[in-house]
Formats: C-alpha cells, structure tokens, sequence
C-alpha cells in the first residue's frame, strides 16, 4: 500500500512538473517572423521621353534615358540598409541564396534598383570577400518581361513648369491612377493588374509555414504602377503617386499558441518609421487563412482567358 501511494505521489508531482513546464513554455514563448514579403519602387532615374522645346536634350545624361542615377542608386542602397536594419535579427549576415529570391521587371531602373537595394543588405564581409579593394558580390536577380513606367527627373525645369502647375500635374496623375486601377470595375480591374502579384505573394506566405521551407524573403522590385495596383488590390491604396523607393512589406509571424498571421506596412519616406496598414476586414495582425479569404475575390486564376473576356 506504501508503495502504491508513493508511486501514486511520484506520478502527481511530475504531472504537475509537467503542467508547470509547459504553463512557463506558453507565457515565455515569443510570436515568429517566419517570412517576409518586399514590393518596392525603383529609384530616381532619367527620363525615358522629354518633350519638344525640352532643352536638356539626351547630352544632358550621360547614361541615356530611363537610367538609375546617383540619387537613385543611393537611395535604394540606404533601402537595403534599412531592410538589413530591420530584419537583422531574422536573414543571415551574410548573402544565402537559401534565404532570398529577388525579381525585378524587365527594364533598367528596376533590374539596377534591385541591385543596389542588395549592395545595402548583403554587405560583404568575412570569408566572402572576393576583393578587399571591392566590398560587393553579385547576387541573382530574375526578371520577366514587362513594360516601362514613365516619368520626368531632377534638372531645371522650363519656366511654364511652376509649382502649381506641377502640382496640378500631380494630381492629374494620381487621377489617371486611380482610373487606370480602380474606380470604375475595381475589382475586375485588380484581379488583372494587383491580382496576379498578390496571388504570387500569397502563395509564398502559405509555403512558409512548411517545414521544409528554407526561403525567408522574396523581393519584388518594379514601378510606381506595380505598388499601386498591388495596395489597389488589398484596397488600402491612399490615392498618392507612391515616391521612388516607396516600399510594400508582409510579414508573417507565427503567435504563441501556432496561429500564423500577417502585417503590412508601407514605407513611402524614408525618415520616418514606415505606415502600418490593415486589410479592411481585418484586424492589423490579419490570420493568414482570413487574410487569403478576403481577398479570394481579387485573385485570377485564368488570366488569359479573363483578359479576353
């Protein structure tokens, strides 16, 4: 009888070891980022047209039209510091090609853009110097076909081009956008144009919740369209003309108890901490199963044969 009560007391206490162990294990588990999604702007570049009494004819750039130029360039690195910044604690210190998948839109300004957004992020040191007189490597960066965004650049402009008028023209611009994307048949108009990004995007946040997933960012570099018809498709676009650099993030964090969920942010100046967006619909900290049914409708499935329709 001593010995069954005894055995009896040894079971209780390391039951309620247990219990306690895995009490302590919940309160002092600390939510994941377990992947991250980037959609940026590329930089400042030249123009890709210029008008006809434009006097700063194609000599004024010596890389020719539609290039990244100094301020661009450093703006995207300063983009890829900050990512490196922000996610210091999360991607490996150096590149891992494991790690991270970059694609760009088939023009100049954004295929450069992404190049040196990675300059910012990787940057080289220990046994991957190559050449201590050249503190970069080269990193993937895939692309598909698309065409050019158009816009004017940084010389003295003609004196018909005062404030008001290039405010006027800005305005103009953001009303072609939001035109172009939504107001009439918003959400026929999403399906193809942000649809088809956000699908991509979905499918990767889905993916890496595997076990087997080693990928921990893909970054997507392209055009001042490219953000606002993504941000038109998850229906938080502010109607603003998104900057140079301008930059989507999804983040997804797995919670104490194993929900995953998803954030979004937009960072459109680069001096100030980037702007938390919520889905409508949704609460910041999105679950990512309700996340993908609120925008079920937005997503194509058949995109040529939805185009033809």
């Amino acid at each position: 009888m001593r010995v069954r009560r005894l055995l009896c007391g040894v079971w209780s206490l390391c039951f309620l070891l247990s219990l306690f162990f895995i009490l302590l294990h919940q309160t002092t588990a600390k939510r994941k980022l377990k992947f991250v999604s980037v959609v940026f702007r590329h930089g400042d570049y030249t123009p890709c047209e210029s008008f006809p009494t434009d006097k700063h004819k194609k000599n004024a750039w010596p890389q020719g039209s539609g290039q990244l130029t100094k301020l661009g360039i450093q703006r995207q690195y300063e983009l890829g510091q900050y990512m490196r910044k922000r996610y210091k604690h999360f991607l490996s210190t150096v590149y891992n090609q494991f790690e991270i998948y970059v694609q760009s839109t088939d023009a100049d300004p954004t295929l450069m853009s992404a190049q040196a957004s990675l300059a910012g992020l990787y940057p080289l040191a220990g046994n991957q110097v190559w050449n201590p007189k050249i503190l970069w490597q080269p990193i993937p960066v895939h692309t598909v076909p698309v065409s050019h965004d158009k816009e004017i650049n940084n010389y003295t402009l003609p004196s018909w081009a005062t404030h008001g008028v290039r405010t006027k023209l800005l305005k103009l611009t953001e009303l072609l956008l939001r035109a172009e994307f939504g107001l009439h048949k918003q959400k026929q108009k999403s399906r193809l144009q942000g649809g088809v990004l956000l699908k991509d995007i979905l499918k990767h946040l889905s993916n890496a919740r595997k076990p087997s997933n080693l990928r921990k960012i893909i970054i997507y570099s392209g055009h001042a369209a490219t953000i606002v018809a993504l941000q038109m498709a998850l229906n938080v676009f502010n109607g603003k003309l998104p900057p140079y650099s301008a930059c989507h993030f999804f983040e997804l964090y797995q919670e104490k108890d194993g929900q995953y969920t998803i954030e979004m942010y937009y960072r459109n100046h680069s001096l100030k901490d980037p702007h938390p967006l919520t889905l409508p619909g949704c609460k910041f900290r999105c679950p990512l199963e309700q996340f993908n049914q609120i925008l079920s409708s937005v997503l194509v499935h058949h995109w040529t044969k939805e185009c033809r329709m």
